[in-house]
């Protein structure tokens, strides 16, 4: 059973989703994890959302392997994933287990490098997007003292650099236009990535696409209108939606992001957390039932800690 407070604030997703989704339009999202490490509670949490509030509304689940980043990732993780999620009965609807026994998929993101150069090309004809040969050593040594290093100064936009040159980033030019958007667990949202972010990279200077531009572009190719994850990446959402955009997108998706699981320092959780990882949790004999109960109840889907079928994940919001 669901806290009472836990139905009142997740139960109406459901309807609001239902209320603004176009008759006929069938709801897709997506469950994304980085394979630079196994699963942990933190995962199964979102999970819980995924794949509650998709097959509440009907709709289908992606598995996609957000595997951008080809220095951290590896293989056995993504191996892990798929035998975790397995073991657990979270089952996708695309990106199903025999797809990534097959070899090469649109849902692994190493696999789409000429989806990904294509948008690029299309936003450095646009003007949206140039090279950047700044370092963060030489962006913190332009900047005053006590300014932010994370917002990038625009330094090489006017520089017409060649993009063939080593140690090359590829930016996207963000507009001073303020971004607002209703998260549907959070309320209307208003974030400028002007001065959160400044341009930021599409492609990075050690030659791997990063996590904005492959997000965006799969969530556009894939037809994704149902984005949930966690609060951590609530500042994202400004700067994608602009790139999205510019990349063509014209109906917004619905985004929510819901609260993290924290450790006991008040930190979220992460790969290292080896007593919250689910492979320690099944060598420890817990049962997919049991880790499913403590993911749920961790992150308040669940008043108590008690086992949780994943057939029973819609009901935690009816």
């Amino acid at each position: 059973m669901a806290r009472p407070e836990a139905q009142k604030r997740y139960r109406h997703l459901v309807q609001h989703c239902t209320d603004h989704i176009p008759e006929n339009t069938p709801v897709i999202s997506r469950f994304a994890p980085s394979p630079t490490g196994y699963l942990h509670l933190g995962h199964i949490a979102n999970a819980c959302f995924v794949w509650g509030i998709t097959r509440a509304l009907g709709g289908r689940v992606i598995l996609r392997m957000e595997d951008h980043d080809r220095e951290r990732c590896r293989p056995e993780y993504e191996t892990a994933i798929l035998e975790d999620l397995d073991w657990l009965g979270l089952e996708p609807d695309l990106g199903t287990l025999d797809t990534w026994q097959k070899g090469a998929t649109i849902y692994r993101q190493s696999d789409c490098g000429a989806r990904y150069q294509s948008a690029l090309d299309k936003l450095i004809a646009q003007g949206r997007a140039y090279a950047c040969d700044c370092s963060r050593k030489s962006l913190s040594e332009r900047l005053a003292p006590g300014k932010n290093d994370l917002v990038y100064d625009g330094h090489c936009r006017e520089r017409e650099l060649d993009f063939a040159q080593p140690d090359t980033s590829v930016r996207f030019c963000v507009t001073p236009d303020a971004v607002q958007f209703d998260d549907l667990l959070l309320g209307v949202q208003v974030q400028s990535p002007v001065e959160q972010c400044g341009d930021f990279p599409l492609y990075d200077r050690h030659g791997n696409w990063t996590y904005h531009l492959a997000v965006v572009i799969d969530d556009l190719a894939q037809g994704v209108n149902l984005i949930i994850r966690g609060e951590d990446l609530l500042d994202s959402t400004g700067r994608q939606e602009q790139l999205a955009m510019a990349l063509g997108r014209e109906t917004r998706p619905f985004i929510m992001h819901h609260p993290l699981i924290m450790d006991a320092e008040g930190r979220k959780l992460s790969k290292r957390d080896a007593d919250t990882g689910i492979r320690e949790l099944r060598e420890a004999g817990c049962s997919p039932e049991t880790v499913l109960g403590k993911a749920a109840w961790a992150c308040g889907l669940l008043d108590q800690e008690i086992p949780l079928h994943p057939g029973a994940l819609p009901e935690l919001f009816r």
